[in-house]
């Protein structure tokens, strides 16, 4: 029997949490560093500053493949021990283009259970990033019909989680937030009240990672390995 009775609103995370997605990333950064050959800075170096790239693109522009991309190129222009041509530009700009034609990929029995989870609880997608982007991997993945209601975010953090929380009038008790980043879908959602469930993904973005916090008095933090298991709890 599950452990917690019908009638839980859970909020889920979409991608790495429901589908592949940043494999797809660490397959352009990999061939973006390859191409780089950089002479002076190790691959984990220029890693490093492709993230500190990236922290600045998202301030400026947003989540998205289109700041990805950005990244990639403005990074390039940095590190470039050669003259930056337009043709180098295009071959950048080629790596990221790519992630746009993966087919999704859902992760193991996301449909099965999401099927499952909707005959007894109110299921809603939260995902952050560019909102064209976000509602067309939805579409492809032909699970929206499991969602109530979907939301798309810049941002996840507390004072968004609030607004989700007052928008679908969420009871702090019955209310969870589902999903593999500590940064974005654990944290944040804690702190604005909601308890939550952690899925471990072993390619979690480096920008999403950070230390799980403890659950206040009163909430409720549960770490998974896999999706299906959610079945065991709901």
């Amino acid at each position: 029997m599950p452990k917690f009775s019908a009638g839980q609103t859970l909020l889920i995370d979409a991608d790495d949490t429901l589908w592949e997605n940043n494999i797809y990333f660490e397959r352009a950064i990999a061939a973006f560093i390859s191409f780089l050959n950089h002479h002076e800075y190790s691959p984990a170096e220029v890693r490093q500053m492709l993230n500190a790239v990236e922290r600045e693109t998202i301030l400026a522009h947003g989540y998205g493949l289109s700041s990805f991309t950005r990244s990639l190129v403005n990074c390039f222009e940095r590190l470039s021990p050669y003259e930056v041509t337009e043709e180098n530009r295009e071959r950048i700009r080629s790596f990221a283009s790519a992630i746009s034609e993966q087919e999704i990929e859902l992760l193991p029995q996301v449909a099965e259970t999401l099927a499952d989870l909707t005959l007894r609880h109110r299921l809603i997608l939260m995902t952050k990033g560019n909102h064209a982007e976000q509602a067309d991997k939805l579409a492809r993945s032909g699970l929206a019909g499991h969602f109530s209601a979907v939301e798309i975010v810049a941002e996840k953090d507390s004072a968004t989680y609030r607004q989700v929380i007052d928008r679908h009038e969420l009871a702090p008790h019955t209310g969870w937030m589902v999903g593999n980043s500590p940064k974005s879908d654990i944290n944040p959602a804690l702190a604005a009240g909601l308890n939550a469930v952690f899925l471990f993904h072993k390619d979690t973005w480096v920008l999403e990672h950070a230390e799980v916090d403890a659950a206040p008095d009163g909430q409720h933090l549960i770490e998974l390995d896999a999706f299906a298991k959610l079945t065991d709890l709901f």
